[in-house]
């Protein structure tokens, strides 16, 4: 009886140490989950979850065009000559709307489209303006996802900067964009024109952009396209320096709706204005502050310039909200401006500071 009960117990204590052992067990598991879990949540940020949202509206694009050339001996013998090229894209409304540059797919023949989930799409130009650097193309498609436009006017520096696209061609590798990270280094920045493109009042960022990336989406924390990855500043380097410049999203769409609904952007306006960028001399001469900003040296009979009121020897130091600095931003600021307009120029005459209006008439 004794031996039975002496058994019993054991049994009893086993049991009770096996229990604590599983419950114990269990219960690390349990925490090991949780930690994990924790540790999943946290690899989750506001960032992670835009590079997912934003991902499947980013498409890659390859184009061919023609480019001529002349024969060296015999100029009158032409040549063309076909060249394949690549860069990215943004798919903008469900309907099959790509926003890229004009320098990707502007002068294309055919331009192939590679979206997300493989599909590849022949897509019409519905029209492109070399001055702004800005090509609208459609695909035939519906349903599709995209990106929204977010407020470029309201961007700040310091604020983060996500860049899409198909650098050096990666997007074919798994029908993928790559995705670089940074910030908004600065905005409002005018840059010298380019090959009859003129890069006005753009944004700066040092999220990394490589030849390809042209065309594809600079966005915000929450996923609102804020720009045009375009230029990238490489310092002699053949690749990405830090120094990336993207369209604004306001610039943008301006473009895009008149292109959607003329084919073209028209810019049929003229001044009539003769200027001459300020030099050392001329800023001495005229007792300026510094040298940026252009002399007023003739002008055309009849023209807008006449009419407004602008004087020979009138020095232009800014346009509305613009600085200008040389001849080129002032040309390149204009471009900004449609027939119809009313620019107001800031100038010094007689050492004063006035401002002049003038309408932007027909050509």
């Amino acid at each position: 009886m004794k031996k039975s009960t002496t058994t019993i117990v054991s049994c009893v204590i086993i049991l009770l140490f096996v229990s604590i052992v599983f419950v114990s067990g269990t219960s690390t598991y349990a925490q090991n989950q949780a930690s994990n879990s924790d540790l999943s949540s946290q690899r989750q940020n506001i960032i992670t979850k835009t590079v997912a949202k934003c991902s499947p509206a980013v498409v890659g694009i390859h184009v061919s065009e023609i480019i001529q050339y002349r024969n060296y001996w015999n100029p009158f013998v032409v040549y063309n000559q076909p060249v394949k090229g690549l860069g990215s894209g943004s798919l903008i409304s469900p309907d099959g709307y790509i926003l890229t540059n004009d320098h990707v797919a502007g002068n294309s023949y055919e331009a192939v489209v590679t979206l997300t989930d493989g599909k590849q799409y022949t897509a019409k130009v519905i029209g492109s303006d070399q001055t702004s650097d800005i090509c609208l193309l459609k695909i035939d498609a519906k349903n599709l996802p995209y990106i929204k436009f977010g407020d470029s006017d309201d961007i700040m520096a310091g604020e983060w900067a996500i860049a899409f696209g198909n650098p050096f061609g990666l997007f074919d590798i798994n029908d993928k964009p790559s995705v670089t990270v940074g910030v908004v280094s600065a905005t409002r920045m005018n840059i010298g024109p380019s090959d009859n493109r003129y890069y006005i009042n753009m944004i700066q960022t040092d999220a990394a952009i490589n030849q390809g990336n042209s065309g594809g989406p600079l966005v915000n924390a929450v996923g609102e396209l804020i720009g045009m990855n375009t230029l990238i500043f490489t310092a002699g380097s053949a690749g990405n320096v830090g120094v990336g410049f993207a369209i604004p999203a306001n610039k943008i769409q301006k473009v895009v709706q008149e292109l959607k609904t003329k084919g073209k952007v028209d810019r049929d306006f003229w001044t009539g204005l003769h200027i001459l960028t300020i030099d050392e001399n001329i800023a001495k001469r005229y007792k300026l502050a510094s040298s940026r900003g252009c002399i007023i040296t003739e002008f055309d009979k009849n023209s807008p310039a006449v009419k407004s009121g602008l004087q020979l020897e009138d020095i232009i130091i800014g346009i509305d909200n613009y600085r200008i600095n040389d001849q080129d931003i002032l040309i390149g600021i204009l471009t900004e401006y449609r027939t119809g307009d009313v620019v107001n120029y800031k100038i010094i005459r007689d050492g004063k500071e006035q401002t002049v209006k003038m309408k932007l008439e027909k050509r």
